[in-house]
């Protein structure tokens, strides 16, 4: 609970950034506002640390001890928040004062990109949980050539020694002589997936590089840089696990 308990909507919403205090009673009164699933009304009060409040059909995340950041993780550092063997690990990168956050899922050491820090655990869980299948996409580079049903059969599914897997996306970005860039979208998450569905067709991976988890994109962050999800991008990353 919130120590101050129940407030005002009004006040809730303008405190999450949404709109002026009296732009939110604008959208409460034309009924763009939900509390725990009940249309919100002018005068309502909740607790910001538990309510569950949409505005316009987008979670709107109103506990300010939440904390939800991206980070593009280097080539070489172990996916842990502190590696008991001295590695360098995900804590190293953090800004001073960050509260505790968990990774969301792990990249290989060898493996780069996107990784979505966060303390809010039920979200995390759904993130990582295949049955909500929230689309993880991926840069490889691989050698070429690359044959024309590739995509077509690894969307059928190639079989692995701990089951069958496939992808939901695959095409080329670029191909250079041998070297060939290529694009993977898959909402698996068994270990080292993409690498060993590459090489089970005879494409091994020689850099892999996370790009999107959802509606999260890396963008230009720069490696071993954190920054702080907007609130489209948490709404973004709530409905993908809402919609499965």
């Amino acid at each position: 609970m919130h120590p101050e308990g129940p407030q005002r909507l009004q006040k809730i919403l303008a405190a999450a950034g949404v709109a002026s205090r009296r732009a939110v009673e604008e959208l409460i009164a034309a009924g763009r506002v939900t509390v725990n699933g009940s249309r919100a009304e002018l005068g309502d009060r909740a607790d910001p640390a538990t309510a569950e409040i949409y505005v316009d059909g987008e979670r709107i995340v109103t506990d300010r001890s939440r904390v939800y950041l991206a980070i593009n993780k280097p080539r070489g550092v172990v996916s842990t928040m502190d590696d008991e063997r001295g590695r360098a690990a995900l804590a190293d990168f953090l800004p001073p004062g960050t509260r505790r956050v968990y990774h969301v899922g792990r990249l290989d050491a060898d493996s780069e990109g996107l990784l979505l820090l966060t303390n809010d655990g039920d979200l995390a869980h759904k993130l990582m949980h295949p049955a909500y299948g929230v689309q993880k996409t991926y840069l490889c580079h691989v050698q070429g050539p690359i044959p024309r049903g590739l995509g077509r059969q690894l969307r059928s599914g190639v079989e692995l020694e701990d089951g069958p897997a496939s992808v939901d996306n695959f095409r080329i970005v670029d191909s250079e002589g041998k070297n060939v860039l290529v694009e993977v979208v898959i909402h698996e998450g068994r270990k080292h997936i993409v690498r060993r569905m590459m090489e089970e067709v005879g494409h091994p991976v020689s850099r892999l590089i996370r790009v999107a988890i959802g509606p999260v994109k890396l963008g230009d962050l720069r490696t071993g840089k954190t920054r702080r999800l907007n609130a489209q991008e948490i709404a973004g990353l709530f409905k993908a696990v809402e919609s499965a």
